[in-house]
């Protein structure tokens, strides 16, 4: 098996730092330059001479070693108007690579602007917090696209390194809404840690785009009641939610590990899915589904609402949801035909 040979990585180093390296180092080659030229001319000591060096490129002005020739009087203005030279050029570079910096950043927000504007059917997720993050990394494992909005810099950078597109603002403000494509998004994920923003982004949310699925989170009872007259077609309580889990995996651990793991689109053969009726499944049967190998579980007319394991001959109406089972090769058939 032939032997793969690794090339070292060298760090990399922003132009700011480079440039200040190179400054550096073209001083420090002045200095010896200018060192020598002293010993050469003067006969001055290598001290001496680079003392003198020193004093003159940085146009201190302090007296001479010693009374020079002529040449050393010219070899002195050489590098008085060298270090002159440097340091303007210096200057320009340093400008140069700030303007360059400020611009690379603005290209940078201008292409995640053009990533957000390109998307369709994709999920908003206000808050990049330790519940955002999560929520974000779980959608995008089921292949959904998520925009992350937040007002933190250290919270939107993280986005940023998770892979994530961002929108710096306020999910609260319609202008910043309207960035991350809420009237084109699926979904949006309200999980910020002020119960009064996450009430004011489901507002602002619900009036851009009616037909939104709005999620909000909630600390209390009381607040997930007025998040759903906010607007929002669903709210947790992640506390709450986590009490609830810990109950179910202490009574039915079996049961809530097959559910996952069905929901999860893991290493099982099957999966679970909720499908909306339209036109094209209203007036087909539940058991011309099971002919397609798919199960259905339940039909939720409303939230809150099932007739679960429904008769081969029931018939299906436009508007009701499905909430289905079946082979990840039927799952994937009837979403890509719906």
């Amino acid at each position: 098996m032939p032997e793969v040979v690794r090339r070292r990585q060298w760090p990399q180093v922003s132009r700011p730092v480079r440039n200040a390296l190179l400054w550096a180092l073209a001083m420090i080659a002045l200095s010896v330059i200018g060192a020598v030229g002293y010993m050469v001319i003067e006969g001055w000591s290598f001290f001496d001479s680079l003392y003198m060096t020193v004093n003159t490129l940085a146009t201190v002005g302090f007296r001479e070693i010693a009374p020079m020739n002529r040449v050393g009087e010219a070899w002195t203005m050489f590098l008085s108007l060298l270090s002159v030279a440097v340091i303007f050029g210096t200057v320009g570079i340093a400008g140069e690579s700030l303007i360059a910096e400020m611009g690379s950043g603005k290209r940078e927000v201008r292409r995640m602007q053009r990533n957000v504007d390109a998307l369709h059917g994709h999920f908003i997720v206000c808050g990049y917090g330790r519940v955002g993050s999560l929520v974000a990394a779980e959608l995008r494992d089921d292949g959904q696209s998520v925009v992350v909005l937040d007002t933190d810099p250290n919270s939107l950078d993280r986005a940023v390194a998770d892979g994530f597109l961002v929108v710096p603002g306020d999910g609260t403000s319609d202008a910043v809404l309207l960035k991350a494509g809420v009237e084109r998004a699926r979904g949006l994920v309200s999980v910020i840690d002020s119960d009064a923003n996450n009430v004011y982004v489901t507002i602002s949310a619900r009036s851009l785009n009616p037909d939104l699925f709005i999620i909000g989170r909630a600390s209390t009872a009381s607040v997930m009641r007025k998040v759903l007259q906010a607007g929002a077609d669903r709210t947790i309580s992640p506390y709450e939610m986590a009490g609830h889990r810990v109950v179910q995996l202490a009574l039915k651990p079996g049961v809530v590990d097959f559910i996952d793991a069905a929901l999860s689109r893991g290493d099982l053969s099957f999966g679970m899915e909720e499908v909306g009726v339209d036109a094209r499944l209203a007036g087909q049967t539940v058991g011309q589904l099971r002919k397609l190998g798919l199960f259905t579980m339940a039909i939720r007319h409303d939230p809150g609402v099932y007739e679960p394991n429904p008769a081969d001959d029931r018939a299906l109406e436009h508007g009701e949801s499905l909430i289905v089972s079946g082979s990840t090769d039927a799952m994937r058939a009837i979403s890509e035909t719906l």
